[in-house]
């Protein structure tokens, strides 16, 4: 998965990056519009600002990511936290199952969560997270029970290197009677693209 947050003119950009407001141009993650730093964000007030750009960038730039609903919960320097929500939409076919048994979400749903929150983490170490990409080099996923209900995946990263970040991942879900368990776990690494 290749994951870019650069403006429209950018040269690599696969998925263009949401109209800041005030149409300023975004740089890097700052407080006010304008406001430019090169240090990675780590001020409470930058974090927010990167959730908020995230969250506009899956619902207004990438159909899949919004289509299952995909949700920005959590953003700190080296962590994310994205959910879904349980949809049948997003479920298996079991032919077998009763009427009292509610269908578990597709294995690929956790392991999309697992590359995009993987991905999204790393940006958050990086000087310039709005116009920094990154692409999946590597994906590992361990499913570990069914998924029947909420996903909500938690990314640390491990390393953000020059050219290479490396993230770790616990996918957890709420049963329908309100218990939450980890239902996969996941490493992966990601190719860092700065600008030149």
């Amino acid at each position: 998965m290749l994951i870019t947050l650069e403006t429209p003119s950018s040269r690599m950009n696969a998925h263009p990056a949401p109209e800041n407001p005030g149409n300023a141009a975004v740089k890097s993650v700052a407080g006010p519009v304008g406001d430019m730093t090169d240090d990675p964000p780590n001020s409470a007030e930058e974090i927010d600002d990167l959730g908020r750009f995230l969250q506009n960038y899956i619902d207004e730039n990438h159909e899949f990511l919004s289509w299952i609903g995909t949700s920005v919960e959590d953003v700190d320097n080296g962590t994310m936290t994205l959910s879904i929500p349980y949809d049948e939409k997003l479920t298996n076919i079991r032919p077998n199952a009763g009427p009292d048994q509610r269908p578990d979400i597709h294995g690929g749903i956790a392991a999309t969560l697992i590359d995009t929150v993987g991905g999204f983490a790393i940006q958050t170490q990086l000087e310039e997270p709005l116009s920094t990409g990154v692409a999946t080099i590597n994906l590992n996923v361990n499913y570990l029970r069914p998924a029947t209900g909420d996903l909500e995946a938690t990314a640390e990263v491990v390393r953000a290197g020059s050219t290479v970040g490396v993230s770790e991942v616990t996918v957890e879900s709420t049963t329908p009677d309100g218990e939450t368990k980890a239902v996969a776990t996941g490493q992966g690494s990601y190719r860092i693209f700065r600008e030149d």
